[in-house]
């Protein structure tokens, strides 16, 4: 089963940190660089621009990643 987000979805990821907990601040459809790192968004493999609840940091991640807080 697909988990499907939207923007202002509260979620989690791992990290080597641990969890982090953040929010989804928009959904990207199509390829763009963040800080450096290229995001191969695309329409059919969207990927999601999360802020950390923690640190406000901005980073992009797949759908796979993240689970529902």
């Amino acid at each position: 089963m697909t988990v499907e987000f939207m923007v202002g979805d509260k979620v989690q990821w791992h990290s080597p940190q641990g969890v982090v907990s953040g929010t989804i601040k928009k959904k990207l459809t199509s390829p763009m660089d963040i800080k450096g790192h290229h995001v191969a968004a695309s329409a059919e493999n969207p990927e999601f621009l999360v802020v950390s609840d923690q640190t406000g940091a901005e980073a992009a991640h797949k759908g796979t990643a993240l689970q529902k807080a």
